[in-house]
């Protein structure tokens, strides 16, 4: 019988002829994988659902810091020229006063004041107008013995302040108008009881030094006395409220808040001044207390 076959053990370049070929096959396997799952693929794409993007409206752009910069209002500055202008003589022009104004607006001519004339006594920016771009308008007022006269002058500032020049002489012009007083806020008549009880205490302690603030402040509301204490005495002329719970007589249910005007007299080693107060005052466990203190257009809370 034949002897058995004996298949020779693969050679190195069998094993890499094997190789190749198995690369191939896999490669055309995944070729057709891949057309067969394109029509899948864009059918699916076709059937499912569309996705829906939401998105943020993007934020306001911030303003640079060059637009969040108000114009820098240059009054004072008005001030101390027209207070260096009105003291200059065009005769000296080497005064002290002569050259300050020259130095604050070089190219303004000085005035020629009479022999037995003064310099003002005091020089206040009253009504400064800004007109457009860099342009202001600026009113000083100076006070002379004899009266207050009225001062209107062109100026240049930069928005920043840097740069201020007063561009023309200046034009004596009429005071300012007084404007009307606006119809009172405050309307209710608030007779003497547990309110203007905790008025006067609050503000005897405030003024006077006697006793303590804190006694007599709602809760979450802060403000100091006056130190050192300015008056001897003060009496409390009349209450005005914006609310009729004010004029009730009697304390509030807890939370109420009214606001009210104190008319007073404070007594001082200098004299006796009049003085108004606007506060707003709460109800809380059967009495009032401070809550905010709004005079001078500021607020203590």
């Amino acid at each position: 019988m034949p002897a058995p076959t004996v298949e020779a053990p693969p050679t190195a370049a069998g094993l890499d002829l094997e190789r190749t070929r198995r690369t191939i096959r896999l490669g055309r396997a995944g070729v057709w994988a891949c057309l067969l799952a394109g029509p899948a693929a864009l059918a699916l794409a076709l059937t499912a659902p569309t996705a829906t993007v939401v998105t943020q409206d993007a934020p306001a752009p911030a303003l640079s810091a060059a637009a969040a910069v108000a114009p820098a209002d240059p009054s004072g500055y008005v001030a101390e020229f027209a207070d260096a202008w009105l003291r200059s003589d065009a005769d000296v022009p080497d005064s002290t006063s002569a050259m300050r104004a020259l130095r604050l607006a070089p190219g303004v001519a000085l005035p020629e004041p009479a022999e037995a004339s003064k310099g003002p006594q005091k020089v206040t920016a009253v009504r400064s107008v800004h007109r457009s771009g860099n342009q202001w308008t600026v009113t000083v007022a100076a006070q002379y013995a004899d009266g207050v006269r009225y001062f209107a002058m062109p100026v240049t500032a930069s928005a920043s302040g840097g740069t201020i020049a007063v561009t023309g002489t200046p034009a004596l012009v009429a005071a300012p108008a007084v404007a009307k007083s606006a119809p009172p806020a405050y309307k209710v008549d608030v007779p003497d009881g547990p309110l203007t009880d905790t008025i006067k205490d609050f503000l005897t302690a405030y003024l006077a030094g006697s006793g303590e603030v804190d006694r007599y402040l709602a809760p979450q509301t802060s403000l100091a006395a006056l130190t050192p204490a300015v008056a001897d005495q003060v009496d409390v002329e009349t209450v005005t409220a914006r609310e009729k719970t004010a004029a009730a007589g009697h304390v509030a249910s807890d939370s109420t808040r009214v606001h009210v005007t104190a008319n007073v007299s404070a007594r001082t080693k200098s004299g006796t001044w009049p003085l108004a107060y606007e506060l707003t005052l709460a109800a809380r466990g059967g009495r009032w207390e401070i809550a905010a203190l709004t005079s001078g257009g500021g607020a203590a809370k």
